[in-house]
């Protein structure tokens, strides 16, 4: 049976809800102890005291396990498109052309992503993954276009396998929550489209930069909500 949790959520997706589930059984023990003892009806304290701390610990819980979801989807293969990296929110759409990491001029697409979306990447195409460059960085918020450039980031090249066989590239960025990049393959490892590759972990920003062409025409816009290896972000007519 399949478990609808990532692989990139270890070993958070194991410690984090089995600390949570531990806080709430020991408040549990100490409320019960509390009340039995009198001790709480003497100050005046009310039965909410023992449940609303739970709640708030069971939010966290079922939170951190959602982070980590991993939903089943079934890819659109198509070599005409460049599906989403990553699920979120279009910040900004822009053509570039100064990047150090990418020397060509490009579109470049920009997706934030809250701590309630699904954090793991994908190949926007089938690809073969060529430079990986981390670059430390600060931790600044990621809904801004101008963190790419001064955050944590993670650049990873990658050239297509169909037609036109242009370079891409994928920009893993942390926000000023996220402080875990996750990048599982190495130079000259091959990704179908939309295969997982990494995660980004509590909140953070994704960016695909693709070469400028005549025929390379952008599908979304600000404001659009996209998943990965679900949505077109750009199409080769």
């Amino acid at each position: 049976m399949r478990i609808p949790l990532t692989k990139y959520g270890l070993p958070q997706v194991a410690v984090i809800p089995l600390a949570l589930a531990a806080a709430m059984v020991v408040y549990w023990l100490i409320a019960r102890y509390c009340f039995a003892s009198s001790v709480w009806q003497s100050k005046g304290l009310t039965f909410a005291c023992v449940w609303l701390p739970e709640l708030v610990l069971f939010i966290v819980l079922a939170w951190a396990l959602s982070f980590f979801r991993d939903p089943y989807r079934v890819i659109p293969i198509d070599p005409k498109a460049m599906l989403s990296p990553a699920d979120g929110t279009i910040t900004d759409i822009e053509i570039v052309e100064n990047d150090p990491a990418f020397p060509y001029k490009a579109m470049r697409i920009g997706i934030f992503l809250s701590i309630f979306n699904v954090h793991i990447n994908r190949a926007p195409c089938a690809a073969r993954v060529g430079e990986i460059k981390y670059k430390p960085g600060q931790f600044k918020n990621a809904m801004s276009p101008t963190s790419g450039r001064v955050n944590e980031s993670n650049d990873v090249r990658m050239t297509r396998l169909d037609e036109p066989k242009d370079e891409i590239m994928v920009r893993q960025i942390s926000g000023a929550i996220a402080r875990r990049i996750v990048c599982e393959p190495r130079t000259g490892d091959t990704l179908a489209q939309g295969q997982q590759f990494g995660m980004l972990k509590f909140g953070s920003r994704t960016e695909l930069y693709v070469p400028l062409r005549d025929n390379v025409k952008c599908q979304v816009q600000l404001g659009d909500k996209v998943q990965a290896g679900l949505t077109v972000l750009v199409r080769y007519e």
